[in-house]
């Protein structure tokens, strides 16, 4: 009975097991608490980001999905901060949309696109574990919403921009520390410590106590599992004493910009000190997150 309380991390999750459609009911569980709508997912769509390999890094890790009401929704995963991350996702909204408009094709065929960040990273100061962004036009004197006349089903309709523009949901999962009691609780019990109740109606959750126990891979699969948890660890304790190191030098330095900058340094000297003990490349490419090229230069 111990053994089915273990269950795969949801970034090694949707590597490996989301993306098969006998598992959509655990991302579509997500996504319906998430956006507080029944969602069905159609398909999985090809991305350039998409990444299944065990040697990929760990910053980023995405599933673009279809669903039945023909919208994009783009999941990310990702474990280590990034200086240009809000651009990067814009850009990947972006470049949905454009992906999925054909060439002659009137505005009206452009997608709605939601994009949901699940970080285990300090993205910056805030207080909650989730934030919620849309486009919105508001009056600079009247405050209020400015709808707009469009065309659908050829007739004329007033819609709010938040109805066409893309959404962005960020996920701060190491911010969370509450005791689960609603469906979106248990979700981030689930992301931040592996844990599902027993007796969880919440959807998707449900489904991931019998399609996510650790003890259900093959050997080969646990091992190649244990070896991307193991990476992880030792890239958190990396990234921890970089991040030490930088709060000291930016605070040596004198200069708000002084603990990204000094982080950023503090990840260079960790990786150098690797290198100098003889560890393999791709060992400190998934430790610190820098390309061997810029290993090769240290």
């Amino acid at each position: 009975m111990m053994k089915k309380d273990k269950y795969i991390r949801f970034d090694w999750a949707v590597k490996r097991l989301l993306r098969d459609k006998a598992n959509f009911d655990v991302l579509e569980g997500l996504l319906t608490v998430l956006l507080d709508r029944q969602i069905h997912i159609i398909d999985i769509l090809e991305s350039e980001s998409n990444q299944q390999d065990y040697d990929d890094k760990f910053n980023r890790v995405d599933i673009k999905a279809r669903d039945s009401e023909n919208e994009i929704i783009i999941v990310e995963v990702q474990v280590t901060r990034e200086l240009y991350f809000l651009e990067r996702i814009l850009y990947g909204v972006a470049k949905a949309i454009t992906e999925h408009m054909a060439l002659g094709e009137l505005y009206s065929e452009v997608k709605k696109v939601y994009s949901i960040s699940i970080l285990y990273f300090d993205i910056g100061k805030g207080n909650d574990y989730l934030y919620h962004g849309q486009n919105t036009f508001t009056g600079v004197h009247t405050g209020d919403h400015l709808q707009v006349t469009v065309k659908e089903r050829d007739a004329l309709v007033q819609r709010l921009p938040s109805e066409i523009f893309p959404e962005y949901f960020l996920i701060r999962v190491n911010e969370f520390d509450k005791v689960a009691t609603t469906p979106l609780e248990e979700w981030l019990d689930y992301l931040k410590n592996d844990y599902i109740r027993p007796d969880t109606t919440t959807p998707g959750l449900k489904e991931a106590r019998e399609k996510l126990v650790y003890y259900n891979m093959t050997p080969t699969e646990r091992a190649a599992y244990d070896r991307h948890v193991d990476a992880i660890m030792i890239q958190n304790d990396v990234l921890g004493t970089a991040k030490l190191e930088g709060r000291i030098e930016g605070r040596v330095e004198g200069k708000a910009e002084g603990l990204i900058e000094g982080e950023e340094k503090g990840v260079v000297k960790v990786a150098r000190n690797m290198k100098k003990l003889g560890i393999p490349l791709d060992s400190i490419v998934l430790s610190t997150g820098l390309t061997i090229e810029e290993i090769e230069r240290l």
